[in-house]
């Protein structure tokens, strides 16, 4: 009986240096694989069978990096292929030398084959000469000379969909602050709340938080808070598909009032309980309720 860690993917990333490949490593990261870089490929059958026999319950996969930094892996490459398994997958980028040319002026990193005697765009013919049967027998080959971050993502979410369409799609974390005390740095859309009505101008509510059933309603089951909540959830319920199919995996909505206690707990209570019920992941973090 084939056990459940069999099914998982061993994908090996290879490439021309400078066509994606520590992106393309990141983002099987970000769909849950355990990414290794730059791998001595003699040690690839070794970690590959502990992985499998001790560590695929925890994450999707094994994803490995393996390129001309190891100059003797093209007269290896056959070799080490016939000891893995399960049978990997190989993921092979590559790009013009023009736009190999322009992303090494922009990062000024030096080429792994290159040397005192040979420039740079002989460094990028050499390796592609070199990888060239490594090339031929990979199972994908993409050519990011066009591609932008989120193109390589949808490419290999697209390659391998199973990941990438994961039940709970994508995340979202919940900010709640108070404007006196700081904003979220790491937010990607802050919305400001304080045209709710202010429970904190309400002695018997003031010491309460958004959290508090009357509190919630005293911000919420107002004129005000019945015509923002709906028009509010129509726009998250829009622009969030719109965010995963660009290929995030989080959202991070950071949700203001003057001090954090009140008025932007409520609301966020209101947002998580509305994509929870849809199966969605969400975390709520209270940054400043607690505060004076």
């Amino acid at each position: 009986m084939t056990s459940p860690a069999a099914t998982k993917p061993l994908v090996i990333v290879s490439g021309l240096s400078g066509s994606g490949k520590s992106t393309a490593l990141n983002i099987l990261e970000d769909m849950g694989l355990f990414c290794v870089d730059n791998l001595p490929a003699a040690m690839a059958p070794d970690l590959v069978d502990l992985f499998f026999r001790s560590s695929a319950d925890a994450y999707a996969g094994l994803a490995v990096g393996m390129d001309l930094r190891q100059p003797t892996l093209a007269q290896q490459w056959q070799d080490i292929l016939s000891q893995l398994h399960p049978a990997p997958t190989v993921l092979f980028l590559e790009a013009s030398t023009p736009a190999l040319l322009r992303r090494y002026a922009t990062t000024r990193r030096p080429h792994p084959l290159g040397s005192a005697t040979a420039g740079l765009e002989q460094a990028i013919e050499t390796e592609r000469a070199l990888l060239a049967t490594i090339r031929e027998g990979a199972h994908l080959v993409i050519d990011t000379t066009q591609y932008s971050i989120h193109d390589l993502r949808r490419a290999i979410q697209s390659r391998w969909e199973t990941l990438s369409a994961a039940p709970q799609g994508m995340r979202l974390h919940l900010i709640t602050f108070g404007f006196k005390h700081a904003v979220p740095a790491e937010a990607d859309t802050i919305v400001d709340v304080r045209f709710l009505p202010n429970p904190y101008f309400e002695p018997s509510l003031r010491p309460g938080t958004g959290q508090d059933p009357e509190v919630a309603s005293y911000v919420l089951d107002t004129p005000a808070g019945q015509a923002f909540l709906p028009k509010f959830m129509d726009f998250l319920d829009t622009i969030i598909p719109l965010l995963e199919a660009e290929g995030r995996f989080r959202f991070t909505l950071a949700l203001g009032c003057t001090g954090g206690r009140h008025r932007s707990v409520a609301v966020a209570e209101r947002v998580a309980a509305h994509f929870r019920a849809q199966g969605r992941t969400v975390t709520v973090e209270h940054r400043h309720w607690t505060l004076p």
